[in-house]
């Protein structure tokens, strides 16, 4: 066995072992067994798994430690219900079982309230969901979870919503070369169309005055309401080149309608 002398979130890994193929075989096949001291050398085997996943909630306000050790029982979960004989890696199959551990605690943790009735559903669509992936190793649809579990599909998208933590619009989604993408620039907006949003002639000179590809954008993003990635996809470049072009647009409107 190898190791690895790193620290996080206070898991010295020097002293965790790193667990060749056959070392995870032979451990799987006394785990079955009922070998408790194998079942603990693998879950250490797999403490950097936990760690790698929990980097990913490192917006939350959530301790770090106590994901730590939500996301251990995930990978638990994981150990006691995974099956060898589908060909999966391990880890493959963990990494969603401990981001749903995760997940579920962020849920039952969320300030905002929401009624029993809709996390009974929730969780039940949840539950329905991992145990559809496990059995087919592909997501299953709102209506087949529907179907599995006897509740309509609009009252599952319904409680899956409400569970949801909030997240702000100016949420920092992606950045490149120092231009910040932000959920706000992900979403489309159907109401602001070319007849509410063009008032008057001046705004009209204004769009006139950019050049060919910046009039594109801002007719895409403002009279149709396309995202900045439906924009990318449709003019072929990057959702960042977008994202700076349309300011610049905005920009050089804005200045030349103050001096209207």
């Amino acid at each position: 066995m190898a190791f690895n002398k790193v620290e996080i979130c206070g898991i010295n890994t020097s002293k965790l072992p790193v667990l060749t193929n056959e070392e995870k075989e032979q451990l799987f096949q006394r785990i079955k067994q009922g070998d408790s001291k194998a079942r603990e050398t693998y879950i250490k085997g797999n403490l950097r798994l936990v760690l790698s996943v929990i980097k990913r909630f490192s917006n939350s306000n959530e301790n770090a430690d106590d994901l730590f050790q939500i996301g251990c029982i995930g990978l638990m979960k994981a150990i006691d219900n995974f099956d060898t004989s589908l060909g999966v890696k391990f880890s493959t199959y963990a990494v969603p079982m401990i981001i749903g551990e995760i997940r579920r605690y962020l849920r039952d943790n969320n300030s905002i309230r929401v009624s029993r009735s809709l996390r009974d559903t929730a969780y039940k669509a949840i539950y329905a969901r991992e145990t559809y992936v496990k059995k087919n190793l592909r997501e299953p649809t709102i209506m087949e979870i529907a179907e599995e579990i006897g509740i309509d599909k609009e009252d599952i998208v319904y409680a899956l919503d409400a569970i949801q933590s909030p997240m702000s619009l100016f949420e920092p989604v992606y950045t490149e070369g120092g231009d910040t993408l932000y959920v706000m620039d992900q979403i489309s907006d159907k109401k602001n169309k070319e007849e509410n949003w063009v008032q008057d002639l001046a705004l009209q000179d204004a769009i006139a005055r950019l050049n060919p590809r910046e009039k594109h954008i801002i007719e895409l993003r403002f009279f149709e309401g396309r995202t900045q990635m439906e924009v990318a996809a449709e003019i072929g470049i990057s959702q960042a080149q977008v994202s700076r072009l349309e300011k610049n647009a905005l920009k050089a409107m804005r200045n030349y309608l103050a001096e209207e």
